[in-house]
Order: structure tokens, then C-alpha cells, then sequence
């Protein structure tokens, strides 16, 4: 495979996604597809995301970066979209994937409410997933929705609002609070046995630090690093991100 494509969208769902595949650096003949997601409100040109592509490329894997529903230039609205709208999306894309000649291994990476996807797709597709990297998995959000709470927000979880606002204007359907009740990621991260990347900053301010270090415990396999400093889209810190990344990536290419 030679070509390198960009701003492609793939027809592998009802909507379009918006996709990036990009060769690895040095002309080597790619074994490993690293699928790369972004978070809630993000999009394949943030810069722990463009961070991570690059990684994979000095390892020597194929990176593929994807928008998901609702997100960049994919189809679809942010206020229609659910987590489990994005595994479907994932498992999809990921399947596209691992029919690229010469691909043997699918990686996937996720970012935040990425993270979180990534980690319910690779618990159906547990055979069919060589690695995880959860880049500060917001893994709180199911808990917070059967409680009542979403991004510091409070709602009565027996009567889910038919819309509901987050920030910057943006609102989502109820269906996106009453899905998310149902989601089990630490079950998801016990059925899950292969290699497992966990980074997260020591000064988070989305995702609590209980939050990783439970997931660290229920993953048969799980590295977990603490970027001190950082928070939770590693601004400042992407160059001490990617490096713990591309380390990893070597590993698995």
C-alpha cells in the first residue's frame, strides 16, 4: 500500500466519517493500524490527537484518525449523538481496518469520551483487538448519568430531559443520558485481556484520579502512566504524551 489518504470519508455506517490514514514514517511495510478517536466535543486536528498519529507513524504503524458522529466532518449532529452510536462507528471502522493489505493487528486509541468507546469496542471485539491506548478515559460518565450528573450538571436520572444543554451552545437528546445509564466500562475493562496503555495527568480536571486507578486494576494487563503536571488534553505536555506513546506503539508494530 502506498498511497497516503486524507479527508477521506468512508461509507462503513449509515453516515459518513471523516477520516485520516496516514503511511508510517521510513517506508516500512505496515503490520499494525492504530485507530485514533478523539473526546466529547473534539476532532482529528486537536493536538494530543495529531500527537498520537504522529507516534504511531515513527513506530512504524499505519495512523488512522477518525471523527465520529456529530464531530468534525463526519455526519451527523452532536446533538444526536450516544457512546454507543460511536462503539457501532469504531467496531465498523475497525473491521475496515484490518482488511488493509498487509495489516495484521488493529490498535485502538482513544481520547477522553473516545477513550471510553474504544474501551466498550474492544471488549465485544476482544479477539480482534491487538492493544488499547486510553488517553484520560472518561470512563465517569455512565456513574455520572444513573446519578443524575453530566459534565457538572444536574438532571433527575428517572425523568432524562428530552434535550439537555452542555456548553458553548451545544445541547444533546435525552437519548444520549438514558444510553449511557446502561454502560458498564469497568465490566468492559475485566472482559478485555490484551495489552493496555493508560495515560493521564496528575492535574486532570475532568476525570477523577480514582478513575484510572480502578481501571488499572480491573485490565488483566494495563501500564498506567501519570504525566505530572498535566491535565486532562495534555497542553503543555504533548512532546512527554506522545513519547510515552510511540514507546508503546514500538512494542506493538
Amino acid at each position: 500500500m502506498k498511497d497516503v489518504y486524507t479527508d477521506r470519508l468512508l461509507e462503513v455506517t449509515d453516515v459518513p466519517l471523516h477520516v485520516r490514514l496516514e503511511m508510517p514514517e521510513g517506508g516500512k511495510a505496515p503490520r499494525t493500524a492504530v485507530l485514533i478517536f478523539h473526546g466529547f466535543t473534539g476532532h482529528m486536528e486537536e493536538p494530543h490527537v495529531i500527537a498520537a498519529a504522529q507516534a504511531a507513524r515513527a513506530a512504524g504503524c499505519i495512523a488512522l484518525r477518525a471523527e465520529l458522529y456529530g464531530h468534525g466532518k463526519s455526519g451527523g449532529t452532536f446533538r444526536d449523538h450516544t457512546i454507543p452510536r460511536w462503539v457501532d462507528e469504531i467496531d465498523a471502522l475497525s473491521a475496515w481496518a484490518a482488511a488493509l493489505p498487509g495489516v495484521k493487528r488493529v490498535v485502538l486509541c482513544g481520547h477522553s469520551q473516545g477513550g471510553l468507546a474504544v474501551m466498550l469496542s474492544a471488549a465485544r471485539r476482544a479477539g480482534e483487538t491487538a492493544g488499547l491506548a486510553l488517553l484520560s478515559p472518561a470512563v465517569m460518565i455512565p456513574e455520572g448519568a444513573r446519578r443524575g450528573e453530566l459534565l457538572g450538571q444536574r438532571f433527575d436520572p428517572s425523568r432524562v430531559p428530552d434535550e439537555f444543554p452542555t456548553w458553548e451552545g451545544l445541547t444533546l437528546r435525552g437519548a444520549y443520558l438514558r444510553t449511557a445509564q446502561g454502560l458498564d466500562p469497568f465490566s468492559a475493562a475485566a472482559a478485555y485481556r490484551g495489552p493496555v496503555l493508560l495515560v493521564q495527568g496528575t492535574e486532570d480536571e475532568v476525570v477523577p484520579r480514582r478513575c484510572a486507578e480502578e481501571l488499572a486494576e480491573r485490565y488483566a494487563d494495563c501500564r498506567l502512566e501519570w504525566l505530572p503536571g498535566a491535565n486532562h488534553c495534555y497542553d503543555g505536555h504533548v512532546a512527554e504524551y506522545a513519547a510515552i506513546l510511540r514507546a508503546w506503539f514500538d512494542v506493538l508494530a
